[in-house]
């Protein structure tokens, strides 16, 4: 659950948008020799700029843990990407985040609770011997208290550029493989891998045994959390055949939280850094309709005016809890850090932090 935010009250709110982006560039100036801001990939352009490293959110967190000399990170980004990079941070760092509000509904589709309560069910019915046999697998985009159950457990974080590498090492493990809270990445996956359709399960939220039956969940190699990303949700196979009826010669290129019927009929999928080493690495002319978030899409446009570039969904695909964190909160966190005050500080209580750490160092040591 995340903390209310304060309100910054009408001093900010009044501000212009060139005084905000004017004040922020001084107040980085002048604290330039203790701070380091991250900004992810869909973090709009107002703030995007401001980046000393931009990047996915695991990789944004491991140039905050290797850079020993600043004290105070401003992750403008989600809620679990501040986590991770408190997990994974210093002695002595402090992580802040914008806007308390930032948060993720993927990740909040699949909470401690709920996982632990689905356990306790596959093991009542006998379908394995120990709980050890039941390999669970948790995306990057969850809570640090999942990754802490997927550490207690020994099993694995995955990334969406490393999952496929992370369920085979799950599926070499164990018997099964628990995977969320995206049904979509491990779907894509898991056919990524050869794993058959019909050993891959999808475990409903709220619904007894997942609403599976006892012989489903024993022929199953894959069980499959029922959560999604709202943004990705957006793109449909139609989008994709559009495009091409229109613009023969266009590239698709997918994220893979997009459904899997979008995914299995794109040129190419992958991870936000796939996504742009792509478009950066192909030939002036070459065009482009990208499923994945609007300000990354925008942002490969003026990067990239030689190329053709397309979100592929019609209407706006935003993150809009990314969105919450807007440059004068961000402005507002320097000018306090400036006073001698650290403001939305996200700390992981330190047992928590133990057992995610060890979930999230599982996967560097596979990949």
């Amino acid at each position: 659950m995340l903390s209310q935010q304060q309100d910054l009250g009408v001093e900010y709110y009044n501000l212009e948008r060139g005084e905000i982006l004017d004040r922020i560039t001084k107040r980085k100036q002048e604290l330039a020799d203790n701070l380091l801001i991250l900004c992810h990939h869909y973090q709009q352009q107002d703030i995007f700029q401001f980046a000393d490293f931009a990047g996915d959110s695991l990789k944004l967190a491991k140039e905050a843990a290797a850079i020993s000399d600043r004290e105070f990170i401003i992750f403008c980004g989600v809620h679990f990407m501040a986590e991770s990079a408190d997990i994974l941070a210093r002695p002595g760092q402090k992580v802040m985040l914008p806007h308390l509000h930032a948060g993720c509904p993927m990740a909040d589709m699949a909470t401690a609770g709920a996982v632990s309560q689905a356990y306790k069910e596959l093991l009542s019915v006998g379908i394995m011997a120990q709980e050890k046999d039941l390999v669970p697998v948790t995306y990057v985009n969850s809570s640090a208290a999942i990754k802490s159950f997927v550490g207690e457990r020994e099993g694995s974080v995955c990334t969406s550029s490393n999952s496929e590498k992370v369920l085979q090492w799950a599926l070499d493990k164990g018997d099964k493989v628990f995977f969320f809270p995206d049904e979509h990445l491990g779907r894509n996956s898991a056919a990524a891998l050869g794993v058959p359709d019909e050993q891959v399960l999808l475990w409903r939220r709220g619904e007894l045994l997942g609403g599976n039956t006892v012989q489903e969940l024993r022929q199953a190699k894959i069980l499959l959390w029922d959560g999604y990303c709202e943004v990705h949700m957006r793109f449909l196979p139609d989008h994709v055949r559009q495009w091409r009826l229109r613009e023969p010669g266009i590239k698709i290129i997918a994220h893979p939280e997009c459904p899997r019927n979008v995914v299995s009929i794109a040129d190419e999928y992958g991870s936000t850094e796939t996504i742009i080493s792509a478009v950066n690495d192909s030939p002036a002319g070459s065009k482009w309709a990208i499923a994945t978030e609007v300000n990354l899409v925008d942002r490969l446009k003026r990067n990239h005016p030689d190329k053709e570039i397309h979100l592929l969904a019609p209407t706006t695909c935003q993150c809009t809890t990314m969105d919450c964190n807007q440059p004068v909160n961000l402005l507002w966190l320097l000018d306090n850090l400036a006073n001698g005050e650290v403001k939305n500080q996200i700390v992981v209580d330190p047992e928590t932090a133990k057992l995610a750490a060890r979930s999230l160092e599982q996967m560097l040591a596979i990949c």
